[in-house]
């Protein structure tokens, strides 16, 4: 008769690493893609159709306008782990491991404050006070249920929540919330950086990186589209 084997903690192969929870603005992806449609259409039409500097004059507009839009709208994004919060911002990506991290501050812009005094916009979950007003109206109503004893009062017309700040195991953003997505999200960073800022291995550096991808392309539709405009 034999006994199976019992691997010790110490040999047995690690689990798989958590991922990165992703926060991005669904408003800012919708206007990126209708801007970038309406630029292509605009621009390919002058391109093709234009006549004597037009088609210069519109590819160099949109080797400066297209990389712009995307930075502005479509490259935000907040990369939260369990190590590190890594912001992507228009011109910059930031690189900050939680022991690193001096707060999370809301205000009328969402931004991470490190321990070395940087500061850095959040331009992901940036700050909407309509969706604050309207969290206060949900948490006004709600309050008024509990005191009444009677079921919640129901609003959403038959619609679900559509878009909205979200990520692996973000459960709770919704339409339903006494409290605004972007404020929720500040919430779980604000829970991840008090669980995660001691750790051993969210320790290091800040790191930040500019974004040539995004700079370079633009500046160089700006001088061509400077120089077309100097020599008429």
């Amino acid at each position: 008769m034999t006994t199976p084997d019992h691997q010790s903690p110490a040999s047995q192969p690690p689990g798989p690493a958590a991922k990165d929870r992703i926060y991005r603005s669904p408003m800012a992806l919708v206007g990126g893609v209708l801007l970038l449609v309406v630029v292509g259409w605009l621009g390919f039409d002058a391109l093709f159709q234009g006549h004597g500097r037009t088609p210069w004059l519109a590819l160099a507009a949109m080797i400066l306008i297209v990389p712009l839009v995307i930075a502005f709208t479509l490259r935000p994004a907040v990369f939260a782990g369990e190590d590190r919060l890594r912001v992507r911002n228009p011109f910059r990506v930031i690189s900050l491991p939680w022991g690193q991290v001096a707060s999370l501050r809301s205000g009328f812009s969402n931004e991470v404050v490190a321990k070395s005094g940087g500061k850095y916009q959040l331009w992901a979950v940036p700050v909407s006070l309509r969706a604050r007003k309207k969290a206060e109206m949900r948490k006004s109503r709600a309050a008024a249920d509990a005191a009444r004893g009677g079921e919640p009062t129901r609003r959403n017309f038959g619609f679900g929540t559509v878009g909205g700040f979200g990520a692996p195991g973000s459960a709770g953003l919704g339409s339903g919330s006494t409290r605004a997505d972007t404020d929720q999200v500040m919430d779980e960073l604000r829970e991840l950086l008090d669980r995660r800022g001691e750790a051993e291995s969210a320790q290091g550096e800040v790191a930040v990186r500019w974004a040539y991808e995004v700079i370079a392309p633009a500046l160089a539709g700006a001088v061509l589209l400077l120089i077309l405009l100097i020599i008429g």
